[in-house]
């Protein structure tokens, strides 16, 4: 007999209908006679409470049966009697494919988030982490659907590169040379010209600039895929390796930019809440058992029906000032905003989402847009209450003088950028862009406070198990 998923029996709730199903056993409650064995098989949020009596074929087995085995049971769905639940399956053969002892890791009681981050081989069979990963796949759905709606073509930009694009130096060498016997010059540098790629090459930290030049020919794309930063933060908010959506769109502006980064929120939340709607319900459940404040939904809801506010860095400083609250760190034109200072914009004086613009060239990348004031740059950053920052982007630089004035000033080498400088020589045209860390927005979007709690297998400073 086929085997049946879980999902699909209570999507079609087949009734009198002799099946068969395969999974994992959540919990089991042992009787003389009998057990009633709660399986999961992940097609699902839901599991399937299935009554298993002794004299069934197999139901010797019964016995051995213990929370996180592997069974296959053959049984007749019949309507539940029970709350919460609309059918069950009486079990008519039993076989264990799998068994377990007592030392399996995920046993009924409370179990911490850090105890499962060393477990996160197990962690996906747990309701929590069940319904955070299916809810990523929904979501990564949501972009891919979201891009192809508005006229995007997908780009798989490259993963290796010979090009630091952020300028912050934070990037994983990589390296077919022996580690122990280095070829060095006569200075005691290393002679990268004897490496695989003939120069010191890395793990990429964005697929900006190579989306870039295809937007240049292909009028819109997006990247999604993995990237690389070494920094050495230990923080519930950042991983060294994790995933970035990015899209580049020839002959649009700031506003354009800023629009698009709209939409796709939007789109994003309404996805979760419709596909997600099982999964999302599930994580509410586990915040209020945290006793985590109330309101998550409705403030997700909130962003999905409310215009976001739009003002300027300097006026954001303004606001910031005259708030009479105390921050940890001063607001001053200038400084990078922080996350207190988006949070107090979002939570406290628009009650919404904000999208902040202009900021001072000085704490940008090379690559944005110049004013004509000499000293903003047309980037932005998207703020959601709650979070602050969820996506930045910018209006790129598409004039070649006035890049090249840039990098001198930044002392950059702009040898390694000469196809991208290249851009701007040959039929240049503006043109904007946006990145969004995925991991970010399965975090907004699930209530999730720390970011190795919404990738499969979190990449962190000494961590790199699994």
């Amino acid at each position: 007999m086929k085997r049946t998923s879980i999902s699909q029996i209570f999507n079609d709730s087949p009734i009198d209908q002799e099946l068969l199903v395969k999974g994992w056993v959540r919990s089991v409650r042992q009787s003389k006679t009998f057990a009633f064995v709660v399986l999961n098989d992940g097609s699902s949020q839901d599991s399937l409470q299935i009554i298993v009596d002794h004299n069934i074929e197999g139901g010797d087995q019964v016995g051995q049966i213990l929370m996180g085995s592997c069974v296959a049971i053959k049984g007749k769905i019949m309507a539940s009697q029970g709350k919460g639940q609309s059918v069950e399956m009486h079990a008519q053969s039993l076989e264990i494919y799998g068994n377990v002892n007592e030392s399996y890791p995920l046993q009924k009681k409370a179990t911490s988030l850090e105890f499962l981050r060393e477990q996160a081989h197990l962690r996906p069979r747990t309701n929590l982490f069940g319904a955070i990963f299916r809810l990523r796949h929904h979501l990564a759905q949501a972009t891919h659907e979201f891009f192809t709606k508005e006229g995007f073509y997908y780009l798989n930009s490259p993963i290796i590169t010979a090009v630091d694009a952020e300028g912050a130096g934070e990037m994983f060498q990589v390296t077919t040379m022996d580690l122990q016997n280095l070829p060095k010059d006569k200075k005691g540098e290393v002679i990268f010209e004897k490496d695989y790629y003939g120069k010191a090459a890395s793990l990429c930290v964005t697929g900006q600039l190579e989306a870039e030049c295809f937007a240049m020919g292909m009028g819109k794309v997006y990247t999604f895929g993995p990237t690389f930063r070494s920094e050495n933060s230990n923080t519930p908010r950042h991983l060294s390796e994790f995933w970035m959506i990015e899209p580049e769109v020839a002959f649009a502006d700031l506003e354009e930019n800023a629009d698009l980064a709209t939409r796709y929120i939007k789109y994003l939340i309404q996805y979760a809440l419709e596909k997600g709607e099982k999964e999302m319900a599930a994580i509410m459940q586990w915040r209020k058992w945290q006793k985590e404040p109330a309101g998550h939904m409705e403030s997700l809801k909130h962003v999905m029906d409310s215009p976001f506010e739009k003002i300027t860095y300097t006026q954001a400083i303004e606001i910031l000032k005259e708030s009479g609250k105390k921050f940890e760190f001063r607001p001053e034109w200038g400084a990078e905003l922080q996350t207190e200072h988006e949070r107090y914009l979002t939570d406290e004086h628009y009650k919404g989402p904000v999208i902040v613009t202009d900021y001072p060239m000085e704490c940008k990348a090379f690559y944005m847009k110049q004013n004509d004031d000499g000293k903003t740059v047309r980037a932005m950053d998207v703020l959601v209450p709650g979070v602050g920052e969820l996506i930045g982007g910018s209006q790129r630089e598409d004039n070649l003088d006035k890049m090249v004035a840039r990098m001198d000033q930044l002392g950059m080498q702009k040898e390694p950028l000469w196809w991208y400088m290249d851009l701007r020589k040959y039929g240049s045209c503006p043109h904007s862009g946006f990145g969004l860390g995925f991991e970010r927005a399965v975090m907004y979007i699930t209530g999730m406070k720390n970011i190795r709690d919404v990738i499969p297998f979190p990449r962190t400073p000494r961590n790199c198990d699994f």
